[in-house]
């Protein structure tokens, strides 16, 4: 009988319960820039660019938010890494010997990270439930010892929310990784050659890179405008609501809730089809163009290599700028909710006016730009491994053979 002490599971099963350790650092991480009530080390840096000027409080904050990236980006190398040697030392190897438990291992333990998708739901509901609690004791009437609690819950709301944009851009490194792996294989099934590196010294391939970190940047400038843009049309809707029903100020008149909710959801779905047609297409268009001068310069798989690059790049900007937006929007909202709770004067101090502000900034970072990233690395990643075919050059009937498992 076989010893279970040696089997490759042992390692496998080992991994996944790795992984719940090497991603506990999220939510120290987040607890440590985003912290609220006794300020923990976000919580000390947020008032004193609190009470600095508004130049020197600027730099001090892009610091730290800058600094907030570190340890994240560490914690997904450990984990990457030690999830594939883990696997290629199980002992899994295929017909010819070689070891191919690498990729699997790595897929193992994105399994292990995302077993605790229960858990991170439940902090994720945490939030809206809390803000929305807020937002119904202020239109309620309630008294202020009432939302000075709904204050503390909702500060801790955006929290829990950080974390769990955390566990999300890991998954989706982890997820991305594989994906495009499994990109790497299709293209060599359908070419019927060897495709297992991605050179960036070739020119064309080092500019699909430069597209690919480009495309992460503009979709993020463009999901922010359509925030910008759509709360415009919310603001113009208030200034017509108080100048035409002047008793909403005294409570003596309703306002037309209803306008404001169906001006939101119009705009919204309006504002996004421009960033959502910008990640889908760009690669399509990238991997033609190339194709086509790749068909000009005799390398028929440089339309594939070009989107590969582009996606590799696309993948650690998108990582990069997730963690940024999230960690910004979050400490912005809190160190607004820091002041309110009596701090620094209070509501209506200068300081408040400045956090106030910093949240506008912060509210389209963390609640869109941010955890719209999450979605667009996994949704390049797979836009690429489906239409991978029609990258390559086809001077002939090929007959395809099934693709091989990349396991």
């Amino acid at each position: 009988m076989k010893d279970l002490r040696t089997s490759p599971w042992i390692y496998l099963k080992r991994k996944a319960h790795m992984e719940h350790i090497t991603f506990r650092p999220f939510p120290v991480r987040n607890e440590s820039f985003d912290g609220t009530g006794k300020p923990y080390r976000g919580g000390d840096y947020g008032k004193e660019v609190i009470m600095g000027t508004y130049n020197l409080s600027s730099i001090l904050y892009v610091h730290f938010v800058l600094e907030s990236t570190a340890l994240p980006v560490l914690v997904i190398s450990v984990s990457i890494i030690s999830a594939f040697w883990l696997g290629r030392t199980s002992g899994l190897v295929d017909e010819t010997g070689n070891p191919t438990g690498g990729l699997f291992g790595t897929a193992v333990a994105t399994m292990g990270m995302l077993s605790t998708a229960a858990y991170v739901l439940t902090m994720d509901m945490f939030g809206p439930i809390a803000d929305n609690a807020g937002g119904i004791v202020e239109m309620s009437q309630q008294p202020e010892s009432v939302r000075e609690i709904t204050d503390i819950l909702d500060a801790v709301g955006n929290t829990t929310k950080a974390i769990t944009k955390g566990f999300a851009i890991g998954s989706a490194a982890l997820a991305s990784f594989l994906l495009f792996s499994a990109y790497m294989d299709e293209v060599a099934a359908f070419a019927q050659v060897s495709f297992e590196q991605v050179d960036i010294a070739i020119l064309e391939v080092f500019v699909g890179g430069l597209l690919g970190s480009m495309l992460i940047f503009l979709f993020s400038a463009w999901a922010c405008a359509a925030v910008g843009h759509t709360a415009q049309e919310v603001v113009n809707e208030v200034r017509r609501q108080f100048i035409e029903r002047p008793g909403i100020m005294d409570y003596s008149e309703k306002p037309d809730y209803g306008r404001c909710v169906a001006i939101v959801a119009s705009a919204s779905l309006r504002e996004m089809i421009k960033p959502g047609a910008l990640a889908i297409f760009t690669p399509i268009v990238v991997g033609f163009v190339f194709k086509l001068l790749g068909r000009l310069t005799g390398h028929p798989l440089l339309g594939a290599k070009v989107v590969a690059s582009m996606l590799m790049f696309a993948t650690v900007s998108g990582i990069l700028i997730a963690l940024f937006l999230n960690t910004a929007g979050g400490a912005w909202d809190n160190a607004k909710k820091y002041i309110e709770t009596g701090a620094l004067g209070g509501k209506g101090s200068d300081f408040h006016k400045a956090a106030i502000t910093g949240d506008t900034v912060g509210d389209p970072f963390k609640d869109t730009a941010g955890p719209s990233l999450h979605v667009l690395i996994k949704m390049l990643a797979t836009i690429t491994l489906v239409m991978a075919p029609i990258f390559l050059q086809w001077n002939k009937v090929v007959q395809v053979t099934p693709m091989t498992t990349m396991f």
